[in-house]
Parts: structure tokens; sequence; C-alpha cells
């Protein structure tokens, strides 16, 4: 369901993206204007990965540093949501062409909580709180990150250094996901 989700979107933002984009054409010569590049870049678009499940990102650059900050959540009931949080600040590579890489460092937090029936049936047995009802993970980190992106589409790996919160943390981040470019 979220999977079908994304690529609606996506695909949606991708849709769109071609629908705005406009060639100016200068009148005397009947030939494309030849305006010069904006050294500022922004970016918007949305991703699936691990720890968060679905984010939406947003992100500016300036000629070649660029800051990303990426964020989603759900809930599904009490004991039963996510939500997190990411941002960055990267050295882009390639900026002329349709392909970039970007190695920066990045921190992020994210939480989640899910319900656990075993837990909920042991405290129901022995009438009391023995152990909570849920099961979650929470992170804080700070991380080398990569991202490669070729029209649009990218991907983007993080290793985190070093945890300032931990509990059952992923040993490597990732992202995958489209964004518009204007």
């Amino acid at each position: 369901m979220l999977l079908k989700r994304l690529a609606i979107v996506s695909f949606l933002i991708f849709c769109t993206g071609y629908a705005l984009a406009d060639e100016t054409v200068n009148a005397d010569e009947n030939k494309p204007a030849v305006s010069e590049k904006s050294p500022w870049t922004f970016e918007v678009g949305i991703s699936a990965g691990r720890p968060t499940p679905i984010m939406a990102n947003a992100g500016i650059g300036y000629k070649n540093i660029f800051f990303r900050a990426m964020g989603g959540g759900m809930r599904f009931g009490a004991d039963d949501f996510w939500v997190g949080y990411r941002g960055g600040l990267a050295w882009e590579f390639f900026r002329e062409l349709p392909f970039t890489l970007d190695l920066g460092i990045g921190s992020g937090y994210s939480f989640a909580k899910a319900p656990n029936k075993y837990f909920k049936a042991l405290n129901r047995a022995n009438k009391d709180r023995m152990v909570r009802s849920y099961n979650y993970k929470e992170t804080l980190d700070i991380s080398a990150e990569v991202r490669a992106c070729i029209y649009g589409v990218f991907t983007d790996l993080a290793i985190p250094v070093h945890y300032f919160m931990k509990h059952d943390e992923p040993t490597v981040l990732w992202q995958i996901g489209y964004t518009y470019r204007f």
C-alpha cells in the first residue's frame, strides 16, 4: 500500500516537472535563448528507506554545497507509530551533468513503536506490568553519507559514525526515491 502511494506520488512529481518545463525561444533568430544557469538549486521529493519507511525531502544548494532535510511519520494506534527526521550537508560533484554524486555528513533521529502481543499476554497473566507492552527502536546519530542521483532518481547510503542515543540501532541507513530540481 505504501509502495503504491510512493510510486503514484513519484509519477505525479515527474509528470508535473515535464509539464512545467519551459523552453524560451528568441524571436529574432528563432533559436532557443541561452540563459545563464543560477548558482542556486532547490529540490523537493519523496523517498523510502531505513530507518524511516517514507520521508518527504527538501533541499537547497548553492553552487556545489547542498543542504537537505527529510522527515516523515505515521500513526496506526496508541502504541503503533514511527517518526524520523534527518538532515545533511554535502558537497555535490558533477553538478552540471544529469548524474550527481554527493559526499557529506548528516544527522538524524528516528523512533518506532509497535505493539507486542506476547508482552501484553505476559502482563495480563501476571496481573501487573512486568514488561513494556510494546517494542521500540530509537536512534540519534551522526553519519557519513554518499548520495548518487540520475535524472531525479536517487539512492542515499549513510554509515553512522557516532550514536548519541541508541536502542536496536541499524548499522547502515539507506533511502531510495525521486527528487524534482528547479
